[in-house]
This record gives structure tokens, C-alpha cells and sequence, in this order.
């Protein structure tokens, strides 16, 4: 892998097989010393910035980056909604302030095209933290995740996807098919993935091996996974759709009766989990879960993530 450093992650595709089987060597590496003792004995960003800009609510990524950055030896700032990014003041003039301040963004934001134009702008690199087209940083701890648990090479492994074609499954389409996986999603009709999305992880998946499959009944997209994953049904700003989804996604919950067409898969879920609804509590509690290992390897492959991009490898 070459040096990641300087660039920006606005999309799952940014990155190739390559970059991303190094940013998951790095990420092992990084767990293994946390892992051991806390701490990590030569902290790599020593001095580093990250502004982390929040629009939308989050545990997981505000925690896991600000704990990385720390950890790591630098520093992250936490910007609310009081920063209203085209608001108070343009998108492209907080770039082009923040890139004098400090070393990276991270922008957690509801329009796609927010984390595009700050990277666009911004000298530094800027790293998409969550929009409503893709979450790039999820796939990335996920797939690390799915590594630990079948291997390094995941050419032809597959994944289940169960209910919403939204941005989390489509930056585990892009990142799945980079890495020539057989990426499935079963989803209700009118809930399906960005028809662009779909096109770009086609062509990804044609240059690796890897596929995407389409279908509407959940058990035969489960059969045989190694992998199913779920996540909730109403995402944010979906709140107004809720009765309506839970109707229309009730026969996509994840439960002892689907897994067991998949009799050996693990079970993810990207979280926040709404317990009985897409996902049962046996099955989120039970031993085929990896859902709260999935949940701390966001810390890991961030950090792997942030070391590449900001202070170009160890």
C-alpha cells in the first residue's frame, strides 16, 4: 500500500484492495497494542488536530474518534450544530478556515454533498463520518471485523444484508465488491439501494470477482452467508416513515428462524439496534453475535485510518 497520506475518504470507493488491506494490517497491529496495554508506547500523531463536525447525533463515532485521536498521541475538537454548515457561514469558508487550524475534518452531516464540498475546499484531508448517501468509516470497521473472523482474503465471501438499502449498505456494496466479495441485499419493494451506487459497485465488483446479488425474499439472501447484517428501519429524519417501515420490514427481521438457512454466519448490526424490531434479542445478546466486537473495531480502523491519512504510516 502506498501512502495514504493527504487524501481525503468521502466514499467507500475511494479506496482500493490494496489500501484497504494495508489500513486493515494497521488497524490489527494498533488493536493488539491497545488491546495489551491501553496505551500505545510511540503514539504516532503526536500534535496532531482533528476538527470533528457534528449535524447529526452520534455515540460511536464522536467516542471513537475523539478516543483514537487521543490515544494516538493528537487531539480532537468537537464542533456541534452551532457550526451550520451553509448556514452561519459557507461550507467552503469553513474549509478553508479549519485548514488553517488543524491537520484533518471529520464531518458527520446529512447532505452527501457537504463532505464533497469540504473536501473539495479544504487543503487537509477530510473524512466522511456519516451522510445520508454512505458511511464509509462503518464498512471499513466492518470488513476489518469480517477479516478477523474468516480471514484476510475475503474474495467470494458473503454477505447478507437484511432490510433498508441505505448508506451503510451501500458503502459495504462499494467496499464489498473493491474486495470481490459477494455482497446480497434482500430489502421490501420502494426500499431498495441508489441506482448509482449499485452501477459503481458493479464495476467494482466486475474488476475484482466479486458480485452483487438483488432479492426480495430475506431467507433466500441468508442462505449459506457467512455474514448476516442488519441495521434499523428508520434511519434519522426518517422518524415521520416509522410506522409505515415497521409494516413494511417486518418480514426482514433478523431471528432464529433466518439464520437458520445460514447455520455458520456471524451476526452484525451497525447500531443503534432497535431490539425487537429488526433484530431479536436472542439474537443480538446470542453467541453467533459480533455486533459489539464490530462496534469496538471502529475504534481500531479509524485510528488505522487517521495514522494513514495524517501522518502518512508508522
Amino acid at each position: 500500500m502506498g501512502s495514504l497520506r493527504g487524501r481525503d475518504l468521502v466514499s467507500a470507493a475511494d479506496l482500493t484492495a490494496a489500501e484497504i488491506g494495508g489500513l486493515f494490517a494497521l488497524a490489527a497491529t494498533l488493536k493488539a497494542e491497545y488491546v495489551a496495554d491501553r496505551r500505545h508506547a510511540e503514539p504516532p500523531l503526536e500534535r496532531r488536530t482533528l476538527a470533528m463536525l457534528f449535524q447529526k447525533p452520534s455515540l460511536r463515532t464522536r467516542v471513537t474518534f475523539e478516543a483514537g485521536m487521543t490515544q494516538l498521541g493528537g487531539h480532537a475538537i468537537y464542533l456541534t450544530e452551532g457550526i451550520v454548515l451553509g448556514g452561519r457561514e459557507t461550507v467552503g469558508d469553513v474549509a478553508r478556515n479549519l485548514e488553517r487550524f488543524v491537520d484533518g475534518i471529520m464531518a458527520r452531516t446529512g447532505p452527501h454533498e457537504v463532505v464533497v464540498e469540504l473536501a473539495a475546499r479544504a487543503s487537509i484531508p477530510v473524512i466522511n463520518g456519516l451522510t445520508i448517501r454512505e458511511h464509509p468509516c462503518q464498512a471499513l470497521a466492518d470488513l476489518f471485523t469480517v477479516s478477523e473472523l474468516v480471514g484476510p482474503d475475503l474474495r467470494g465471501v458473503p454477505l447478507a444484508f437484511v432490510g433498508d438499502g441505505n448508506n451503510v449498505y451501500h458503502s459495504l456494496a462499494l467496499m464489498g465488491a473493491t474486495l470481490g466479495m459477494e455482497v446480497r441485499l434482500a430489502h421490501p419493494v420502494g426500499y431498495g439501494p441508489n441506482e448509482r451506487i449499485v452501477a459503481r459497485a458493479r464495476e467494482l465488483a466486475s474488476a475484482s470477482g466479486g458480485r452483487l446479488v438483488f432479492e426480495s425474499d430475506p431467507r433466500g439472501v441468508v442462505e449459506g452467508a457467512a455474514i448476516v447484517y442488519t441495521d434499523a428501519w428508520t434511519s434519522m429524519g426518517q422518524e415521520a416513515e416509522a410506522e409505515e417501515r415497521r409494516d413494511a420490514f417486518a418480514p426482514y427481521q433478523v431471528n432464529r428462524d433466518l439464520l437458520a438457512g445460514a447455520p455458520d454466519a456471524f451476526v452484525m448490526h451497525c447500531l443503534p439496534a432497535h431490539r425487537g424490531e429488526e433484530i431479536t434479542n436472542d439474537v443480538m445478546d446470542g453467541p453467533r453475535s459480533r455486533i459489539f466486537e464490530q462496534s469496538e473495531n471502529r475504534l481500531h480502523a479509524q485510528k488505522a485510518l487517521l495514522v494513514e491519512l495524517l501522518g502518512g504510516g508508522r
